[in-house]
């Protein structure tokens, strides 16, 4: 799916259409994540998952009968990211209940190797099927896509089942009693600078390398950069697995915020005369997602218990999800009138921005606590 802002552009979409179809369609997961939390704690999280795959699988295969961007396109494409949506969700859930609560950051991060597995892959397939953009070869692309789910959903059922509470109550005013009961602070505003850097590689690198005439004889360009991105993430994660237990996740949290930062900057040196330089953003922006994901998520995990572990879960992809719906249309139009450059550095002010605020708000509270501990020393 990495090919999907292409899929537009020969529809005869613009980079503005790009940014518009593929954030505001992120409206339905946004939208939906509430009452998908509550069916999560309710159904069980190896079922919802499921649910999720036939969601995704029917929504790629249904992109055969586009012709022309047009509201059916925003209906498809909200399908394919509310399958995501459940199958991410009820994963991320299933895994933080099945783990020992101190080393869920690092069951999360493990988690994630699978993604970066897909994502190592996935981009160089597409690439081997859209070698010549035509209806034929976008239409093997998506039953691919559609194909590729049905061993996952096979195998969920290998997995012990999580239990669900029928009695889980699917009101929206439930989602919101429940999140503002334990609120987890500003680690959500780190979640959602995190939902607009991911709008660089999946909304609009594509773009960016067919605008750039990036070309390298033999190799995938966006291909070359996942293998860079995805496979530096891999062995980083693998690498500092037990770091956020040592160290702390927050430490850990703010260094791969600042790779992600400088990583978006270094799309600045990526030229046509240079195409090799996209290894640069693909190396520092892959090191921080995976110092950033699995760290972000479980310090939003970390004030909701077991038995709504689901609601926390679809809280903290809510704002990832957010930063995409606000982020990818607003990109779009700064890329239009700007550049690709400015687009990038954009993500990288507001990624760094977010950290810096995020590392502040900590601090003050860390020293709130000190002062509560040590009453008499902070009124001398």
């Amino acid at each position: 799916m990495a090919h999907y802002g292409r899929w537009i552009e020969f529809l005869g979409g613009d980079l503005g259409q790009v940014g518009w179809i593929m954030g505001s369609c992120a409206i339905a997961g946004l939208a939906l994540r509430p009452w998908m939390a509550q069916w999560i704690n309710r159904l069980g999280a190896r079922a919802m998952w499921g649910i999720g795959y036939v969601v995704f699988g029917l929504a790629s295969i249904l992109n055969l009968v586009i012709t022309e961007i047009d509201w059916v396109i925003y209906v498809i494409r909200g399908s394919l990211v509310l399958g995501t949506a459940i199958v991410f969700a009820s994963g991320l859930t299933y895994i933080t209940l099945t783990t020992p609560g101190h080393r869920r950051t690092e069951a999360i991060g493990i988690f994630g190797i699978g993604g970066f597995i897909g994502m190592l892959f996935g981009p160089l397939l597409g690439d081997w099927f859209l070698a010549e953009r035509t209806g034929e070869t976008f239409q093997v692309l998506f039953i691919a896509a559609g194909l590729f789910v049905v061993l996952p959903a096979f195998c969920l059922p290998l997995l012990r089942p999580t239990p669900g509470n029928e009695k889980n109550p699917l009101k929206l005013s439930d989602f919101i009693r429940t999140t503002r009961q334990h609120w987890p602070g500003m680690i959500l505003l780190v979640d959602l600078a995190f939902g607009v850097c991911m709008a660089a590689p999946f909304v609009f690198l594509a773009s960016f390398i067919d605008a750039a005439s990036l070309h390298i004889e033999g190799i995938s360009v966006i291909g070359l950069f996942f293998l860079f991105y995805a496979g530096v993430a891999l062995i980083v994660r693998i690498a500092s697995r037990r770091l956020p237990e040592r160290v702390g996740p927050k430490k850990v949290l703010l260094v791969g915020m600042l790779f992600m930062s400088v990583g978006m900057l270094g799309f600045g040196l990526v030229e046509a005369s240079d195409p090799w330089m996209i290894i640069v953003p693909a190396v520092t922006t892959g090191v921080g997602h995976s110092l950033m994901f699995h760290t972000m998520t479980s310090l939003t995990l970390d004030s909701f218990p077991i038995a709504v572990r689901g609601t926390g879960s679809a809280l903290a992809l809510m704002m990832l999800d957010l930063g995409t719906v606000g982020g990818a249309p607003l990109l779009g139009w700064i890329g239009e009138r700007y550049g690709y450059a400015a687009l990038f550095a954009a993500i990288g002010v507001i990624c760094f921005l977010s950290g810096l605020t995020y590392a502040a708000s900590e601090l003050l509270h860390s020293l709130r606590r000190s002062r509560r501990a040590y009453p008499s020393y902070s009124q001398s």
